[in-house]
């Protein structure tokens, strides 16, 4: 089995990023953003999906963290697309529910090669520390549109917009590492058109 890793970099006028991907790793993380809760929530993303990620951002906070979130999520998307090569032998499919207290939050995933994306629910405040509740949103959508996937996340309950997001970012990560899994079961691409 080849390794199924990445490293991207993306420099624009609004953000300087190094990221580092290992689909099949030990959710190792090393994450600076300069956005404390998007560290917390990425360090959390690569602990339940079991990806080891290096992300070093530099972005323009002093505007907000609007292009800092998407271009890390560009870039993230990126890598998963170069890691996951022809995506042969893989599951493709996958769903989950994950519960933080008081929120659930779900996430179904087609490894698809097919960038859609769609969001279902609404977060309790606006405003987690230094983060934008929608950005998570718009995470989701990033990732999908740069990774060639179907993602359908949605905020089924809650309270707090810290426990709402992250019950969505562990959602996410979950249902990524069980759709990205090998099957023992399969041979070849997961698709009657032979790719993906």
């Amino acid at each position: 089995m080849s390794e199924r890793t990445a490293t991207r970099t993306r420099e624009t006028a609004e953000t300087s990023i190094e990221l580092e991907l290992a689909i099949d790793g030990d959710g190792e993380a090393d994450v600076d953003t300069g956005i404390g809760f998007f560290d917390h929530m990425l360090t959390s993303f690569a602990k339940h999906g079991l990806f080891d990620l290096t992300v070093d951002c530099d972005g323009d906070l002093e505007v907000d963290d609007h292009h800092t979130v998407e271009d890390v999520a560009i870039v993230l998307g990126e890598a998963f697309d170069e890691a996951l090569g022809d995506r042969s032998g893989i599951v493709r499919y996958a769903d989950r529910k994950v519960p933080l207290d008081e929120a659930v939050a779900g996430a179904v995933v087609d490894v698809s090669g097919r960038p859609r994306f769609y969001f279902d629910g609404a977060f309790s405040q606006a405003q987690i520390g230094d983060f934008t509740s929608d950005m998570a949103r718009h995470f989701g959508e990033s990732l999908a549109m740069n990774a060639g996937l179907t993602v359908h996340l949605e905020v089924v309950s809650g309270e707090n917009a810290h426990h709402e997001v992250e019950a969505l970012f562990k959602a996410l990560a979950r249902t990524l590492d069980d759709a990205t899994r090998f099957d023992e079961h399969r041979e070849g691409t997961p698709s009657t058109k032979g790719t993906l």
